[in-house]
């Protein structure tokens, strides 16, 4: 029962993409994001899937860590496919087995709204892949400094986005670990009931909220011994600066949705 991912790992690189500026690249990703539900016929999915694999090229992400790194989601996104195409029942039917009808309207339905969400996870991963989580950071506490003039706390909730971006990998390897140490002890989680199952994942998420806690702990104590203190007025080691590349990459993006919007 493997729950290693690599969701929220920077893949260190000098590709065009890893360049751009973080507001740049998390704006485009937001975009791209969004415009997937705009996406509505077969010529808005092969244009979803051809800027993005625009994309992929040049940010040179190898595409078995790409895939790695989206699997979880893309076997949600199967499940949710298998659920439209039994669900939905318009158009001809194209074969049936007693109360359960497969259809045409559900084949498209199935097909088009899943792919089209792959669309959304790749531009996701791509941001998580290409930006460091400090870079990250710096985008969202720019985007949120307006809420700090009207006594908001703007960067506490940046940094607070950062640090689930970090733990994302670090916590799916602990659960890992409970679940291979519970299983050397006789806890067999994928064997027996389904009631079975489910009581013994109880212990795994026991012991998961403690490592959890120990680290929010850890963590905790470390920016006090750093005398970190929320809301205090900071400069950047590396002040960010959108460059020519930068706009011409929210151009492309915006061109893009265009087009999606149009088809």
């Amino acid at each position: 029962m493997a729950m290693r991912i690599s969701m929220g790992q920077y893949l260190p690189g000098n590709s065009a993409v890893h360049r751009l500026d973080p507001r740049a690249k998390t704006i485009a990703a937001l975009a791209t994001m969004v415009s997937v539900f705009f996406i509505t016929s077969p010529q808005g999915l092969v244009l979803g899937f051809a800027f993005t694999l625009v994309v992929t090229a040049l940010a040179r992400v190898p595409a078995g860590k790409l895939v790695e790194s989206i699997r979880p989601l893309l076997a949600m996104l199967g499940l949710i496919a298998v659920i439209d195409l039994l669900v939905i029942h318009e158009g001809t039917v194209l074969a049936a087995l007693g109360p359960i009808a497969i259809t045409t309207g559900g084949v498209r339905v199935a097909v088009l709204y899943s792919l089209r969400l792959v669309v959304a996870v790749v531009a996701g991963a791509l941001l998580l892949l290409t930006t460091t989580p400090m870079q990250l950071t710096d985008a969202f506490d720019s985007f949120l400094a307006p809420l700090s003039r009207i006594g908001l706390p703007g960067h506490e909730l940046a940094m607070v986005f950062s640090l689930m971006l970090r733990f994302i990998p670090t916590l799916a390897d602990e659960a890992q670990s409970i679940v291979d140490a519970q299983t050397s002890r006789g806890g067999a989680m994928a064997e027996g009931s389904v009631a079975r199952r489910v009581r013994s994942v109880v212990p795994v998420l026991v012991a998961l909220l403690a490592s959890s806690m120990r680290h929010a702990n850890g963590l905790s104590r470390a920016l006090d011994a750093r005398c970190y203190e929320g809301g205090a007025a900071r400069t950047h080691w590396h002040p960010m600066r959108m460059r020519a590349a930068d706009w011409a990459t929210l151009a492309v993006t915006c061109a893009y949705v265009a087009g999606v919007v149009l088809l």
